[in-house]
Parts: C-alpha cells; sequence; structure tokens
C-alpha cells in the first residue's frame, strides 16, 4: 500500500546528487561537445568553435571542481581507511583517472590552438580517463 510519504532527504543523498550531477557535465558535456566541434568548425569556421569550447569551459571547470570536492567528502563519507585492499585500488585508479581527465582537458586547452594534432590527443586523453572515472566509481559505490 502506498501512504504518500517519500524517503527522507539525507547528506549522503545530497552528496550523491552533487558528485552525479558535476559527472553529468564534466563527464557528459565532453561527449557532446566532441559531436558540436565538427558541425560547429564546418558552419562557422575556427572562430565558433573556439567559441563553443570557451562557453563550456565555463560550465566544465566549475562542474571539475563540484566533482573534485564532493569526491572528497566521499572520500570522510565512506572510511577509507576500513576499505579492502580490492576498494582502496579501485579508488587509487578512479583517482589517477580524474587526475588524467583534468590533465588532458587543461592541457587540450593550452594547445589545441597552437598544436591542434595535440590538442585533439590530449582532449580523447582526457575523455577516455573520465569515461574510466565514472565507470570506478559506479564500482566503487556498488
Amino acid at each position: 500500500m502506498i501512504d504518500g510519504s517519500m524517503l527522507p532527504v539525507h547528506a549522503g543523498a545530497v552528496r550523491l546528487f552533487l558528485h552525479v550531477l558535476g559527472a553529468s557535465v564534466w563527464v557528459g558535456g565532453q561527449i557532446v561537445l566532441a559531436a558540436l566541434v565538427p558541425a560547429a568548425r564546418r558552419a562557422g569556421g575556427p572562430e565558433t568553435t573556439r567559441v563553443l569550447a570557451r562557453r563550456f569551459q565555463l560550465v566544465a571547470w566549475p562542474a571539475f571542481a563540484l566533482l573534485v570536492g564532493t569526491g572528497i567528502w566521499n572520500l570522510f563519507a565512506v572510511h577509507v581507511g576500513d576499505q579492502s585492499d580490492a576498494y582502496l585500488t579501485t579508488l587509487f585508479v578512479k583517482l589517477l583517472l580524474v587526475g588524467v581527465s583534468g590533465a588532458g582537458a587543461l592541457g587540450h586547452t593550452l594547445f589545441a590552438r597552437t598544436k591542434p594534432a595535440l590538442g585533439g590527443a590530449l582532449a580523447a586523453l582526457g575523455l577516455a580517463a573520465a569515461l574510466g572515472a565514472a565507470f570506478l566509481g559506479v564500482l566503487l559505490a556498488g
């Protein structure tokens, strides 16, 4: 029987929601941008592509900061010291991928204009690392 009441909101739900929100923007936004860039380049040229990328950065980097902040909150909430070796190894690899994702995105920002091939490779590396980190995050939450 349904009594009409909802589950209570608690800090863990808020933490997870904010982390998923940040990941949705950071990872999902990169996927969307990768799909839009070729069309923007064809339709409006390199300047249109740069404008889109700059606007994306205004949303993406705060989302990355949200991910890092809520990730730290997650570490405190799960009592890392009490976790298994397998959990800790998975966590280490996830954190490594988060770092590679951020470094790849930053490298892309720094080199895309002057060295397009390097910028593109760094963007691809950053996205691949972000996808890996997202998957490992799901594994850790499971």
